[in-house]
Parts: structure tokens; C-alpha cells; sequence
């Protein structure tokens, strides 16, 4: 009869990717300020990652909330050039709020309101529909992959007849590139 081993078993735990990079300090999150568009107006957050960064931006996450009472169409834009004057955001953190001292984002968090025109160049690669009261969430795992220059926009399309308000959200990991 042969008696059971432990030291011929190793002990191997498996987490989510997500939670690693945050183990690492590569993963961020942040939003947009309360931005607003309607007619005939549009907005945009995005993710910027800067050239010259160095690291490879991967969208983890995002979401949409709409504070008012009618639906809009969120274009979801790759690398695209925006229109209107953009603003910085500084509600960005690392995840990982353990470690000493904090990792401090490559990738910036930036947005717009009240803009006229659409992107132009790059390519919008899907819609989502926002309904009134609510939150989009769309979980992508890191699949969006960005090198530096490169960028992720939410573009928010006005509705004719009244001003909504909405802000926009970002997961992401950075990576670098050398």
C-alpha cells in the first residue's frame, strides 16, 4: 500500500489578470468630469497614451453614465483625432493603493464638452446605445492595446432636443514597451 506524499504537489493559485497587474501597480482607474452635450453639440473621454511613453496602454474597462431622462449613442473610437478643446482630468488613481510610494499613470485621462464635429481619421469600431438613468459597463480584459500616441475614445453623440450630462470611466494597465 503506498502512502500519500505532500512534497510531491505544488501549490499553484491562478488570479484574474486584472488583479495582478494592480499587484504590480500597473493598473489605473479613472473618469471624466461631469461633461455635458445636446444640440447639436457632442463630447468625449479618452485615453491618451502620450508618444514617447514607452508603455503600451491595455483598456480594461469603461463605462458611460448617464444622468438624464433620454437615451444616446456612445461611439467607441480607435486613435481617432478629436474635435474641441480638451481638458485633463485629475480623478485618476493607481488601484493599488498598498504601495509606497503610489505608481503615477503614464496614460492620461482626458475630455471634452460642448464640442462641435465628430472625430475625424481613425476608426469608430462599434455603438453603444446609453439608456436614461443608468450605466453602461463594458469589461474588455486588456484586448484594446494602445502603443504611445495611440488613444481610446468614448465619443458621445448629441441628442437634438435637450443638454444631458454624462461622465465617462476607464480600467486600464500600462506595460512597458522595453
Amino acid at each position: 500500500m503506498q502512502q500519500f506524499n505532500d512534497n510531491r504537489f505544488i501549490e499553484a493559485v491562478n488570479i484574474p489578470n486584472p488583479l495582478y497587474q494592480s499587484l504590480k501597480g500597473r493598473y489605473f482607474v479613472g473618469q471624466t468630469e461631469i461633461i455635458r452635450f445636446g444640440q447639436g453639440k457632442n463630447a468625449w473621454g479618452k485615453l491618451s497614451n502620450p508618444a514617447h511613453s514607452d508603455v503600451d496602454l491595455f483598456v480594461n474597462a469603461f463605462t458611460v453614465t448617464n444622468y438624464s431622462n433620454q437615451p444616446f449613442v456612445a461611439e467607441i473610437w480607435f486613435n481617432p483625432i478629436t474635435p474641441g478643446k480638451s481638458m485633463i482630468s485629475n480623478k485618476v488613481a493607481s488601484a493599488n493603493t498598498a504601495l509606497t510610494p503610489l505608481p503615477k499613470p503614464e496614460v492620461k485621462i482626458t475630455f471634452a464638452e460642448l464640442v462641435q464635429g465628430v472625430p475625424k481619421k481613425g476608426v469608430n469600431v462599434f455603438k453603444r446605445i446609453v439608456a436614461p438613468k443608468s450605466t453602461l459597463v463594458s469589461d474588455e480584459d486588456g484586448k484594446f492595446i494602445f502603443s504611445s500616441g495611440g488613444s481610446f475614445v468614448i465619443f458621445l453623440v448629441s441628442p437634438d432636443d435637450e443638454t444631458v450630462e454624462a461622465e465617462v470611466a476607464f480600467g486600464w494597465f500600462e506595460k512597458n514597451c522595453k
